[in-house]
């Protein structure tokens, strides 16, 4: 790490890759919270599969590889894409997981047709076409991180500008039309945002991966927090750190490219928060149904007793601990935390349940208690 930050002060190109894929990064997580939240998570998919007949049709048109002409047609495509998925969702009976699947296949299968047409043509400038497939990030410029940036800037400002539309939108749409607000307008606001990010991180992820770069930031915060402010933040946090971190593992090994690592280590978030988040966690709902089920037998355990001891007029007269052996709920840790609890009272091999656990239990099981 020490060696990648005295190149990254010192290597013009790498300073621009690495702040290229972290404003990326940073713009997929911003976005892609939106598209987690809308549960349209296959758009992001199905869009970027959507550019590849732009990204040839571009090229055929204009003959040479221009990038900024490229992302036009990827922008032009990938919009049209939309537009026909919605339009498919809206005018049939279809839902959207099928529209999003004849899209994604019907384009990406013309592009590919298209693709391979354009490498059987003599012309030397089509070579290379195919790294939009899986990007290549070695060939960010200045001007393409500027336009990231640019573009990062304009979706902060249109989130700001329309937070509370947008808010009460992925969670009440119905709500939202009631209150007057413009429902077709804000959807195609974030559409259209969430297909420029795709379009621009093409270049670098490429089209097949670049839905992951979309959904995994944002996959991985929201199994930290119920609240969207915070979301789109940790989103922005962990694509930041996805761009850097796998631009560092690329730089540091030899022949790994850069975006299939970028997403690889977007991954690794998504992994670690299913684990260890508080909330959501996979180790910590393991934790909590282990002392559920623990909680679970010491009631049954005071339950038994309970029984046991309303049956004779002084609730304090000594049981033996035998009468407990073959009880489902019954175990020594259990009558060593009552014990602990001060619920029980235990005696060699006799127990005798005290007043506290006596009331306590006819509270549990909506039993007349005793007085003092």
């Amino acid at each position: 790490m020490n060696t990648y930050i005295e190149m990254l002060l010192t290597d013009y190109t790498l300073q621009v890759i690495t702040v290229g894929t972290v404003v990326l990064g940073v713009i997929c997580g911003v976005l892609g919270s939106f598209a987690v939240l809308r549960k349209q998570s296959l758009l992001g998919d199905a869009i970027s599969h959507a550019a590849l007949p732009g990204i040839v049709l571009a090229f055929l048109w204009t003959g040479t590889k221009n990038p900024l002409i490229i992302l036009l047609g990827a922008l032009i495509s990938g919009l049209i894409g939309s537009l026909w998925i919605k339009g498919i969702i809206s005018k049939t009976h279809l839902k959207s997981d099928t529209a999003l699947g004849l899209i994604l296949s019907l384009f990406f299968g013309f592009g590919m047709l298209l693709l391979t047409y354009v490498q059987k043509l003599p012309n030397a400038n089509q070579a290379g076409l195919d790294k939009y497939l899986f990007g290549q990030a070695a060939t960010l410029l200045k001007s393409d991180v500027l336009l990231l940036i640019t573009v990062l800037g304009a979706s902060l400002l249109v989130l700001l500008a329309f937070w509370k539309e947008l808010k009460v939108m992925l969670f009440d749409v119905d709500f939202t039309k009631t209150l007057g607000f413009n429902i077709r307008f804000l959807d195609f606001l974030i559409t259209s945002f969430i297909v420029v990010a795709i379009v621009l991180g093409l270049q670098t992820v490429g089209v097949v991966l670049m839905s992951a770069m979309l959904l995994a930031p944002a996959a991985a915060a929201r199994q930290w927090t119920n609240k969207l402010s915070i979301m789109v933040l940790l989103a922005a946090i962990f694509g930041g750190f996805s761009g850097f971190f796998g631009t560092f593992i690329s730089a540091s090994s030899n022949n790994l490219s850069t975006g299939p690592v970028i997403v690889l280590v977007a991954s690794f978030f998504v992994l670690i928060s299913f684990v260890f988040s508080p909330n959501r966690g996979i180790l910590f709902k393991h934790i909590r149904k282990l002392k559920n089920r623990k909680e679970l037998k010491l009631f049954q355990t005071l339950g038994l007793m309970f029984d046991i001891a309303r049956s004779h007029e002084d609730i304090s007269r000594p049981h033996k601990i035998m009468i407990l052996n073959g009880f489902q709920g019954y175990s020594k840790s259990t009558l060593q935390q009552l014990e602990e609890q001060k619920l029980i009272e235990v005696k060699g091999q006799m127990w005798s349940m005290t007043r506290e656990g006596y009331n306590k239990a006819a509270r549990l099981f909506n039993q007349p208690m005793i007085s003092e």
